[in-house]
C-alpha cells in the first residue's frame, strides 16, 4: 500500500511533467498543521519558480490545473505565497481507511534484517528502580515499533551480573546472613547485608582486602564463589521476572557481562596488536582524533586497567562483537541515560576502527525521572523500588476504577486497576520527550482527561462499549463516504497512523506515537458528541459503525505498541 503521502507526491510530478515543469524539483508532500488548510501540503512551486521564470504563485496554480483526475484529492487550493494545500477526496478517504485498516501493519511498508535493542539492564542482587524503569520502558516500546514493522528483534537485557560487588557480597554473606530473611525476601536480605559490609568497611578497611581476594576466587572460577553467584543471580532473576511480567515486557537473550568475560583479555590483544589500541602508562587504550566523532578529539577508552582488569567499555567491544557474529544485525540500540553519551561514542568510534562498519550503532539516551517530594515514599526509606512505584500506580487506578464502575466484580475491577495503573505509568514516560527530564504528576497520570493513558483507554472502551450494546456482531470494514464535518476529521486523523509509526521508529520518539493517539482520541470524543451512532440509521449508521471499528483498531494496535493494554470496558 503507497503511503498517502508517497501517492500525492507521485501525482504532484505527473503534473509537473503535464506542465511542462521538472518533476524531480518535487519535494515531498507534507501533512499540513492546519486543518483548514486542507490534509496534505506541498512547497513545491518555490523551487520550480526559478527554473520556470514564474511567480511560485503561479507555478502553484499550474500545478493544481494539471493535477491528474485521482479520487485521491478533492480539491487543491493556492495560498499565500505560492503554497499548494490538498484535500482528500471523501468517498477514497473512506475506501482507503478501510483497506488500511485491513492490512497488514496498516500499509505501513514491511522492513528487513535484524535490530538488536539492549534495555532495562538491572544489578544482580539488587531491587530495580526507578532509575531503570526509562530504560526498560522505552526500550519496550521501541522493540514492538521494529516488530511491527517487520524487522527481527532481539531484545537483550545485558544484566550487570559481575565485578568487585560481589566479592563484597560474598564477604557479606558469610558473616551477617540471616537464612529466614532470605528464604522470606531474598533481595531484600542481599542489599541489607550489602550495606552493613559498606558500613562496617568504613572502621575495618581489612574488609575490603578480604572481599577483593574473594572476587579474584570468583573470577578464577571456585566452584563455592561460584555457586554463591549463581545463587544471587537466580533469585535476582525471580525478582525481575516479576516485575517484567508486570510490565509486560520479555526478552529474547539476557546475558551478563560475566558472559563475556573469557573474551576481553584476547580481544585487547587483537586490538593492540592491529594498531586499534595503545600502551599507555601501564594501561591499553583506544585513542582518539577529532576525525573519529564529534566531541572525541583527543580522548581515549581505556579497555585494561595497569592492573590488568578489563573495564565496561571492554565489554561493550566484546558484546558488540558477538552480537555482529551470531545475528549480523543492520543495527544496534542502547537504551540508557544521558551521562553514558560519551561513553557509548567512544565503544562506537572504537567498534568503527575494529572494522565492524556494518550494523549502525545508536545510543538513544533518555533523561533523569523524579517523583514530586513526599509523593511516594519506599519501605526502605532510601530507593524507590519499581515494585513500589507500580504498586501506588494500582492503589491510584483501583479508586478511579471503584468510583467509575462499582458494578463490576471485585476481581475484575482490580484487574482493571493493574492494567490501567502500569498503563498510566509507561504512558507518562513514554509520552515525554525522552531526552527530557520528567517529574511523575500522579493525579495526572490517572487522570480520565487530557494527554493520559486512562483517556486512552476509555475511548477505547466507549468504541466496544457502543458495539456492544448496539450487538454488532460483525466488525468487518467496508468503505464509506463521511458526510458529517466530524466523521471526515476522524477518518482524516485514523488515515494518520502509518505515518506517525514510521516517525516514531526513524526518531526513536515514542512520544510521537503519543500525541498522535491522544489526538485520535479527542477527535474521537467530538464526533461521540455530536454524531449519534446507534441512534443512527442506513448509510449514517453503517459509516459511523465503520468509524467506531477503525477508532478501536488504531487506538489498540497504537496502545499495544506502547506497551498499554486495550481493555473492553472499564
Amino acid at each position: 500500500m503507497t503511503p498517502i503521502p508517497d501517492l500525492l507526491t507521485g501525482l504532484l510530478q505527473q503534473a509537473a511533467s503535464a506542465a511542462g515543469l521538472d518533476p524531480a524539483a518535487i519535494a515531498p508532500v507534507v501533512p499540513t498543521r492546519d486543518p483548514s488548510h486542507g490534509e496534505y501540503q506541498s512547497n513545491s512551486a518555490f523551487k520550480l519558480a526559478k527554473a520556470a521564470r514564474k511567480a511560485p504563485r503561479d507555478v502553484a496554480a499550474l500545478l493544481a490545473e494539471h493535477l491528474p483526475d485521482h479520487p485521491a484529492i478533492g480539491r487543491t487550493e493556492v495560498a499565500g505565497p505560492g503554497f499548494l494545500n490538498l484535500w482528500l477526496g471523501d468517498a477514497w478517504l473512506g475506501e482507503r481507511l478501510a483497506a488500511q485498516c485491513d492490512a497488514p501493519r496498516f500499509g505501513v511498508p514491511a522492513r528487513e534484517g535484524c535490530v538488536v535493542i539492549d534495555y532495562s539492564s538491572p544489578n544482580v542482587a539488587k531491587r530495580m528502580h526507578v532509575g531503570h524503569m526509562r530504560s526498560t520502558i522505552i526500550g519496550e516500546a521501541l522493540a514492538r515499533l521494529h516488530r511491527f514493522v517487520g524487522y527481527e528483534v532481539i531484545a537483550d537485557n545485558h544484566l550487570g551480573d559481575w565485578g568487585t560487588q560481589f566479592g563484597k557480597l560474598i564477604v557479606a554473606w558469610h558473616r551477617w546472613l540471616d537464612p529466614d530473611a532470605f528464604r522470606a525476601d531474598a533481595i531484600g536480605e542481599l542489599q541489607r547485608i550489602y550495606v552493613r559490609f559498606h558500613e562496617a568497611a568504613k572502621d575495618d578497611p581489612a574488609l575490603d582486602d578480604l572481599a577483593r581476594a574473594e572476587t579474584a576466587k570468583l573470577q578464577s572460577g571456585d566452584p563455592e564463589n561460584l555457586a554463591l553467584w549463581s545463587q544471587f543471580i537466580d533469585v535476582s532473576m525471580i525478582e525481575f521476572n516479576t516485575i517484567y511480567e508486570r510490565l509486560d515486557v520479555s526478552f529474547d537473550v539476557v546475558y551478563g557481562e560475566s558472559h563475556y568475560n573469557e573474551r576481553l583479555q584476547s580481544l585487547v590483544d587483537e586490538l593492540l596488536a592491529a594498531g586499534v589500541a595503545a600502551d599507555s602508562e601501564g594501561a591499553v587504550v583506544v585513542p582518539f582524533e577529532k576525525a573519529d566523532g564529534k566531541g572525541l578529539a583527543d580522548t581515549a577508552l581505556v579497555i585494561r586497567k595497569s592492573d590488568g582488569a578489563a573495564l565496561y567499555g571492554t565489554t561493550d567491544l566484546a558484546t558488540i562483537e558477538e552480537r555482529i557474529q551470531t545475528w549480523d544485525p543492520v543495527r544496534i540500540l542502547y537504551v540508557t541515560a544521558h551521562p553514558q553519551q560519551l561513553h557509548f561514542r567512544q565503544v562506537f568510534a572504537a567498534a568503527r576502527k575494529a572494522g565492524w562498519t556494518k550494523p549502525e550503532l545508536e545510543h538513544v539516551w533518555f533523561g533523569m525521572l523524579t517523583l514530586p517530594e513526599g509523593k511516594l515514599a519506599s519501605r526502605e526509606g532510601r530507593v524507590i523500588t519499581l515494585k513500589d512505584l507500580l504498586d501506588e500506580a494500582h492503589r491510584r487506578a483501583r479508586v478511579l476504577v471503584d468510583e467509575k464502575s462499582p458494578h463490576l466484580p471485585e476481581d475484575e475491577r482490580d484487574e482493571i486497576a493493574e492494567a490501567v495503573g502500569v498503563g498510566a505509568v509507561r504512558y507518562a514516560d513514554l509520552s515525554q520527550n525522552p531526552q527530557s527530564n520528567i517529574v511523575f504528576d500522579w493525579d495526572k497520570m490517572i487522570s480520565l482527561d487530557g494527554n493520559t493513558a486512562p483517556f486512552l483507554m476509555y475511548s477505547y472502551a466507549r468504541c466496544r462499549n457502543i458495539q456492544s450494546k448496539g450487538e454488532i456482531q460483525d466488525r468487518s470494514l467496508v468503505a464509506f463516504t463521511p458526510s458529517h464535518p466530524l466523521e471526515r476529521e476522524l477518518a482524516v486523523a485514523l488515515l494518520g497512523f502509518p505515518e506517525v509509526v514510521e516517525l516514531a521508529l526513524g526518531t526513536y520518539r515514542a512520544n510521537l506515537l503519543c500525541d498522535y493517539l491522544f489526538g485520535v482520541a479527542k477527535a474521537l470524543n467530538r464526533f461521540y458528541g455530536d454524531c449519534p451512532v446507534l441512534r443512527s440509521e442506513g448509510e449514517t449508521l453503517a459509516t459511523r459503525l465503520a468509524l467506531v471499528e477503525a477508532s478501536a483498531r488504531v487506538l489498540g494496535a497504537g496502545m499495544q505498541l506502547l506497551g498499554i493494554r486495550p481493555l473492553d470496558r472499564m
